[in-house]
Order: C-alpha cells, then structure tokens, then sequence
C-alpha cells in the first residue's frame, strides 16, 4: 500500500501556500496557489525563506465559500494507539485558511454569508470523532482487506477507502483528481475508535472497538430518517470489534440504520413527532437496492426491529415487516422486538431472550478468524442489523451484548479463554467492555442527536440505575431543544461539509436569506406579554378577588391562547435547514 506522509510543515507566503512533506527521506512539497488555486508538487528548496511557518498534521481538503477558496488543515493530534503495529490518530483540533488575503471584496452580505458558512464548517469540525491512519486502511473491516487483490493492495488509501466512510471525500476531490498528491493527503473517519489491553488468565489480547458513520444521507436526528433514492440509510454506522491475541485476530461486525423506506419525522416543538410514512413514492426500490448492497458486502441479512409495537412508532414496524415480507429474499430475516415494552418496569434480564432467540444464527453467521500465520480461518458470513428510531440508544445496548457473546467464543477460539469461563466473570476487562461500549453509544449519539446516548448506565453496569433515568431526563431535555432549536443549522453544516450544498461565488443570494412569516416573531412576543401580565396580576391583587381573577383570567387565556396557535404552527418555529437538497425534506 502507498503510505500517506505522516508529518508536515504548512509555509505560508501572499502567494502560496506550501506544504511541506516533514517524513524521513521525503524531498515533496506541494505548492497551492493562492489565486489561481492550482495544486503542483515541487521541492523544498523552492519554498521562500520569507514563508511563516507552523507545523501541522494532517490536510482534510479544500472548500469553496463566498470569499473564495479555504485549506482545512489538522493542528493538533491524539494518537489512539496502535493497530497491527499501525498509529491510529485522532484529530483534535483544525484550522480554516483563507486562500484570499482580505475580504473587502465582499459586500455586507455576502461578508455575513460567508461568515456562516465559515461557522457551519466550524460546527462539524469541532464534532468531537474525526480519526484517521497515514498508513492503515481504516475505511474497510479486516474480512473485506483480506479478501483483495495485488492491485488493491497497491492503491493510495485514497484510492481505496471505501467511500460510504470517508467524511474529507467531497473535501479532497481535487487532490483524488492528481494521483501524484495522493501521499498529501489520508481518509478520515467520523465516529468513535477504542482501543484497550485486556488481561485475562495471564495472557494480555488488544481489543479494539471502531464505528464507521456513514457519509451518505448524513445529517442529524429529525430531519435525515428513512433512505434516499440511492438506497443509503439515514445514521448508518457499521461497528467492527477486533480482538488481536499471540498473532492471531478476529472481527466481528454489526451494523445500524434507519428504517429503509421513505418515512419523515420533523420537528414541530412536540416532545415526540409523529412519524409519518411517505404515501407519494414506491418505497420498494429503494429498500431493494438497500438490501442488494447490505447482501454484496456483509453476506445474510438478520434485521434486529427494536421500536415500540404499540402508538406512533407501530405503523413503521408494521411497514418495515410488510416490506421485508414483500421482498421474498432469503437472504433477509426479520425479528421484531419490542424493546420498551420487552425491559418495562426495570426488567433488562427480558433482553437475554433476544440474545437466546438469535444465538442460533449468530453462530451460524459465526466471525472473520486469521491465524498467526495470516491463514483465514473462518468468515463471517452475516450480519445483524440492528435499529430503533433514532438507531443510538437501544440499538447500541442489543449490539453489545451481541458483541459480547462473539467476544467470548472469539477468546476461546484464541486460547484466552478456558472452556467453560465467561467473559463476564472477568471483573477487570468487563469495566472496560462496558465503558468502551458505553463511549461508542455517545459518542454515536452526539453525532446524531447532539447529546450523549441514553440507557449507558445499563451498558456500563449491567443494571438500571435511578441516577441513569434521571440523567436520561436531563439528557432528553437537552435534545429537544437542540433538535427543535439548532438542529436546522447542523443539518446545513453536515450538508456543506459533504458537498450536498456547493457555495457559488457568482450567487448574489443564498439560500440563508429566508424571510421569516411574521408568526414567528408576533406571537412569541404576545405569548410572553401575556404570561408576564398573568403573572404580575396575582402578585399585584386588586381592590377586589373578583377583578384580580378577571385580569388573571384574561392574560392567562391570552398566554395559553398564543401558545396553542404557535404548537399547531410548530414546524414555522423550529430552525429549520436552509440549505438541505428537497430529498432530504420529503
């Protein structure tokens, strides 16, 4: 495999920027215009010494805004560890450079845009998750690496990668367009890596937990559900666990995703919106062309349904085994479980049944075993996949007792475990496991839904706790107001950062200029006059009850009056995305 560089200097001169190749033995520099943006290599006798420069570790790409061309460049890094002897980084912080040296070219608001779409940029880079490997395909699970061909194995990682994870893709396209700047630049991943020592019976294993968010049909909670036309779920993260011992190495891999038909759930200041089911277009295509590529690349197909089977969320569960029915594929298994109903009133032993009821085909689909010598044991010939309605909470709760249960035959298989003893009599490594676990759910949830994942402390205890459901409240709490409040700028952020959105400097107006109906900021105003009058007249009484309760009366009927009329209006008052494709809307 060509190997990226691993370290770099960024020289910086009015005309140029140049960055310098900093590994042993490299001579590179490729040199980026700052007027006419093109990109060329040269060497580092060519670089001025009037140039300032700074160290930096990385270049996630390029991005046109308003004032013109911007170099995202990795500031600070954090390695992880090492994988099969590989550095494993995270980014940690980045920094946005403008090509352009002043933007007094701009008018007042096209000098606004930009700054927005400067913020926007901001906003996902600072998405706690970015990782990434100069000389380690960090895009593929181990099965699919080992079953390439020499021409594969000789590729540029950014030849490679498999794109459904490469979150710089859009960002890099003009570095992928001249193969001879491929060693500037590296992947990166968005979503969560572990990587722990565990010691049990004297015989030390390396386990290893990596969640690959998938770029397509990216965005956040309410407003990117279902799939698209292509057949890409929304919050589709593959979690691949490795477990390395004396050589030897297995993987087992799980996925998660949206429901994979056309269905919506938009914000609209409601605790819980409906769901609603697309009625105007033919869901049986996309949710074929879904299962074709889950089948292409993960084998068998056992869907893990964990919504509820009762209110709102029935008529999706209801579709999604219509559907699975429809399709006739025997490839494709479906398994309904009601998880609310299933673990109500605190009992989580109920999702030992889950767990007994697919044993026999998780043994069936077994795991990807290499021996010491590199010879392939076993594959894994399915996958489950696991979702509830948002895929975070319940989802990464069944996933890792199902990791677990590969785990313990993976480690028998290995020789770390003996016959008969059980990773959870393990009191050392089973903290490490569910705390892993329990970072893989936030960090998972974070990314979609702007807050840490609920039911962890099951995941890292094993138990429901008070303290957990009341963190789950404020947790919940948190996300309604993001998700009804600031959500419609992530999703434009996440759009732009991918290229769903593309800046035009020729566009006089963009899309951000959307004018408010007058609702919006009308009936607030009333709502909170007359709460606050109610609230002055049973502090200030008068001369009688009578009048003190007709004023208390009349304000009262106001503030309640405009509240309603603004909750039936709701979605006019959420922040809603601007900037989103109509697709994503439906």
């Amino acid at each position: 495999m060509a190997a990226a560089y691993e370290s770099f200097k960024l020289h910086t001169t009015p005309e140029k920027f140049y960055i310098e190749a900093c590994d042993d033995g490299a001579n590179d520099v490729l040199a980026i215009d700052r007027v006419s943006t093109e990109m060329t290599l040269t060497v580092k006798k060519d670089v001025p010494p009037s140039a300032v420069t700074r160290p930096i570790f990385g270049v996630m790409g390029t991005v046109r805004l308003v004032a013109g061309m911007y170099l995202i460049v990795i500031t600070r890094k954090r390695k992880v560890g090492d994988l099969f002897g590989h550095a494993i980084w995270k980014a940690a912080e980045f920094d946005v450079i403008s090509y352009k040296k002043t933007v007094l070219h701009l008018t007042d608001n096209q000098m606004q845009d930009n700054k927005t779409f400067l913020s926007m940029i901001n906003n996902v880079l600072s998405t706690d998750g970015f990782y990434f490997a100069t000389n380690y395909d960090l895009t593929h699970s181990l099965q699919r690496l080992s079953n390439t061909s020499p021409e594969f194995q000789e590729m540029s990682l950014l030849e490679r990668a498999d794109q459904r994870f490469v979150w710089n893709g859009y960002l890099l396209r003009e570095f992928t367009a001249q193969p001879e700047l491929h060693k500037f630049a590296f992947p990166v991943l968005h979503g969560f890596i572990a990587m722990k020592s565990g010691c049990i019976n004297g015989k030390i294993f390396d386990w290893v937990i990596i969640s690959r968010r998938s770029c397509f049909r990216a965005g956040v909670r309410y407003y990117v559900r279902g799939i698209d036309s292509e057949g890409h779920a929304a919050n589709f993260v593959e979690t691949e666990q490795i477990v390395q011992y004396s050589g030897g190495k297995a993987s087992f891999v799980q996925t998660r995703g949206s429901m994979p038909f056309f269905w919506s759930q938009r914000p609209n200041l409601r605790y819980k919106p409906k769901p609603q089911i697309s009625k105007t277009v033919n869901h049986s295509d996309g949710f074929q062309r879904h299962f074709d590529s889950q089948i292409i690349i993960y084998g068998k197909q056992v869907i893990l349904n964990l919504v509820n089977q009762k209110g709102s969320e029935k008529p999706l569960e209801q579709a999604f085994a219509k559907m699975v029915s429809s399709l006739g594929n025997g490839m494709v298994k479906y398994i309904a479980f009601d998880f609310h109903k299933e673990c109500s009133r605190m009992r989580w032993d109920r999702l030992q049944t889950l767990v007994d009821k697919v044993a026999e085909m998780q043994d069936e689909f077994g795991y990807f075993l290499v021996d010491a010598e590199g010879k392939v044991l076993q594959q894994q010939e399915g996958t489950f996949r696991s979702n509830c309605m948002d895929c975070l909470d319940r989802t990464n709760v069944i996933q890792s007792l199902l990791a677990r249960r590969s785990l313990q035959s993976q480690l028998q298989r290995l020789g770390v475990l003996h016959v008969g003893q059980r990773i959870e009599e393990q009191a050392d490594f089973e903290k490490i496991y569910k705390n892993a676990w329990a970072d893989n759910a936030n960090a998972c949830a974070k990314q979609y839904a702007g807050t840490g994942a609920l039911k962890t402390d099951f995941t890292r205890t094993g138990k429901r706790t008070q303290w957990g459901l009341v963190l789950d409240g404020w947790n919940s709490m948190i996300r309604y107001y993001k998700n009804n409040f600031s959500d419609g700028f992530r999703q434009d952020s996440i759009d732009l950062f991918l290229g769903n959105y593309a800046v035009d400097e020729a566009d006089a107006l963009t899309p951000l200029h959307v004018q408010k109906d007058w609702k919006f900021l009308t009936l607030p105003i009333i709502m909170v006059v007359a709460f606050s009058m109610c609230i002055i007249c049973l502090l200030m009484a008068g001369d009688t009850w009578t009048e003190t309760l007709a004023y208390v009366l009349f304000w009262g009927t106001a503030s309640f009056g405009t509240a309603a009329i603004i909750l039936f209006n709701g979605k006019e008052f959420v922040d809603a995305p601007k900037l989103v494709q109509k697709e994503k809307m439906d």
